[in-house]
């Protein structure tokens, strides 16, 4: 019986740790264990909460008697009753804020964070965002065509996807919008980041390719991918673009005006498997301004429920005079009219 308590305490998400009345651990689940970083599963404080400290013996050295953990439990045992305490502490694991209770268990004393499941689900989502952030597109341009680009998203993990790169002496530009928010969401932008073929010069090819792969992971109708993609082609002052089922136009400045570039063809999804995406050209000036963007910028309301709309993308591009400053200028304006933003806004803006 003893093993199965101790697997049924192994498996819960709470962290816990059961010390006598000499302050030596005589217990740590796996929770406690992982939450910690702890060195050993039972010895001292310092083997069980990864103890940076360089004391030679756990709770001798000067600095032990300012332990908050090592605190708390004196507290609970000299009073013979139960403590509970916030504390902050430097462990294996970094700096730890959390909750602990104390209570009596017989001749030995138990200890329950209370948040630790919560903070380890916050901290995975931290990892999972710096992850997000290291797959967006560098800041600037090292060669090729120069742009500028916006990524707000409305959660910790975001479901859009830019990506800016060079191949064969042509810029390439992706914008993918997932389904969902969120996780599953950010998983599922990761899968159209591994699965884009980087190599394919056309983008109707490159998008083909991944609508196959789309179809291995055997997802529900609910779950699609909206992207456009576009090779700038300076040579020929050319743009040769393809889009699956995104809504939102791409938007070309020119001398004249602006364009709207649309394209009718479904999402990235399992709806028509085998469907052939094509490209598309329109030529371009030397001063225009490509625009790609997701309908979370379009689609964003205020407080009254109305709609950023294109109009006003379009009156902010028509003022900038190159992508960087369109960039700002539809960022402050956002922010100016949502307040608070209830889907992932993204923009890629090229200087052609």
């Amino acid at each position: 019986m003893p093993n199965l308590y101790k697997d049924v305490l192994d498996s819960i998400p709470t962290a816990a740790i059961v010390v006598d009345k000499n302050i030596r651990v005589r217990y740590t689940n796996r929770a406690f264990r992982e939450y910690f970083g702890a060195v050993r599963p039972r010895g001292t404080l310092k083997d069980a909460t990864g103890c940076r400290e360089h004391e030679e013996v756990c709770g001798e050295g000067v600095k032990c008697a300012y332990c908050p953990m090592r605190s708390l439990f004196s507290d609970a045992i000299a009073g013979g009753g139960t403590a509970f305490r916030k504390l902050i502490l430097r462990g294996g694991a970094g700096n730890l804020s959390f909750r602990i209770k104390v209570q009596p268990l017989g001749k030995y004393y138990l200890g329950v964070v209370d948040d630790a499941y919560e903070t380890e689900i916050a901290r995975e989502m931290y990892s999972a965002q710096d992850i997000q952030q290291r797959l967006l597109p560098p800041a600037r341009a090292a060669a090729g065509t120069r742009y500028s680009f916006m990524y707000i998203p409305c959660r910790e993990i975001g479901g859009d996807l830019p990506d800016v790169y060079e191949v064969n002496g042509s810029t390439m530009g992706v914008l993918a919008d997932v389904s969902g928010k969120g996780i599953s969401a950010g998983m599922l932008s990761a899968f159209v980041r591994a699965g884009w073929d980087r190599a394919e010069l056309s983008p109707a090819r490159a998008l083909s390719g991944l609508n196959a792969k789309f179809q291995e992971l055997n997802l529900d109708e609910r779950s699609y991918v909206t992207v456009v993609a576009v090779r700038i082609d300076e040579t020929r002052r050319e743009v040769l673009y393809s889009a699956a089922g995104h809504n939102a136009p791409m938007l070309l400045k020119s001398a004249l005006g602006i364009d709207e570039i649309e394209m009718n063809a479904p999402p990235v999804s399992n709806w028509i498997p085998g469907y052939c995406y094509e490209d598309r050209a329109i030529g371009y000036s030397r001063g225009d301004i490509l625009v790609l963007l997701t309908d979370g910028v379009t689609e964003s309301r205020n407080a009254h429920g109305e709609p950023f709309s294109l109009e006003r993308v379009e009156a902010v591009l028509q003022r900038s005079e190159n992508a960087e400053r369109f960039i700002e200028r539809l960022k402050a304006a956002l922010k100016e009219f949502c307040g608070v933003f209830e889907d992932d806004l993204t923009a890629v803006a090229f200087d052609l």
